[in-house]
């Protein structure tokens, strides 16, 4: 019952916002957001089913949390950014850039070490300490939440040093993901959403690293300065936080926090 009173209450939120709309300011211009690199597959369904309810246009510009946060920081128009950590939304908040009462978790993402080969090893990522590959894919920790948490994965069991050689890093989460689909690299770290849903053909081997290896990837969503009056924009961020998008998020592996 509480959820359908959330949900009623979201949907009559979403109406109200999108009505305050002039023509003028309700142009067909599409909504222009960052969105990290391991959200890709959600935010589409999530743009898709927004675009499908109020007939506007979502357009997310994909990459690393690092490299997007800098395209902000120098004036890329964005209306929201969903980072894949806090700190930048954080310091855009702090920056004067974004809202700071719109700052929120939307996800908590898992770590995955991933290869697409079936067999090549088992859960609890002895294979890292054995050393049967070539290389290891992982992003870049400096720009990407996922990489520096593969870092901290590696740092826990004493491996960062020794693998060095070994290590090739994406300039983002899908560039490391890509790695490792095309061959290029033997196993490497991913989001668990990018490898959610994938056929069983194509499955591979995974080890779901336990939580207690790295911090939680805790993602946040923030409401550009830019974007503070646009109806639009408002009312894609509380669309972000509806029932029906919460469930698509939890088909991709990530928690809610609560």
């Amino acid at each position: 019952m509480n959820r359908t009173r959330r949900f009623i209450s979201q949907a009559c939120l979403l109406g109200t916002l999108l009505g305050l709309a002039t023509p003028d300011a309700f142009a067909d211009a599409p909504l222009h957001i960052a969105v990290a690199a391991n959200f890709t597959a959600p935010i589409k369904l999530i743009a898709a089913d927004f675009k499908q309810q109020t007939g506007k246009t979502v357009l997310p510009s994909f990459g690393a949390t690092g490299m997007l946060y800098a395209q902000i920081r120098n004036g890329a128009p964005f209306a929201l950014f969903l980072s894949a950590d806090s700190r930048r939304p954080r310091l855009l908040a702090e920056q004067g850039l974004a809202v700071p009462s719109s700052r929120r978790t939307y996800a908590i993402g898992r770590l995955v070490l991933w290869s697409p080969h079936a067999g090549r090893f088992g859960d609890g990522g002895k294979v890292l300490r054995t050393g049967q590959f070539a290389r290891l894919s992982i992003a870049e920790p400096k720009a990407a939440p996922y990489g520096a948490a593969a870092q901290q994965v590696l740092e826990h069991m004493g491996l960062w040093h020794s693998l060095q050689p070994r290590i090739v890093r994406g300039q983002s989460l899908t560039q490391a993901y890509q790695y490792v689909a095309s061959g290029n690299a033997q196993l490497g770290f991913v989001a668990l959403s990018q490898i959610a849903l994938l056929p069983p053909a194509r499955k591979g081997s995974q080890w779901l690293v336990p939580q207690s290896f790295y911090k939680p990837i805790e993602q946040q969503v923030v409401l550009l300065k830019r974007a503070a009056n646009d109806p639009t924009a408002k009312a894609f961020y509380a669309y972000l936080k509806s029932p029906k998008v919460e469930k698509i998020i939890r088909r991709y592996g990530y928690e809610i926090a609560r």
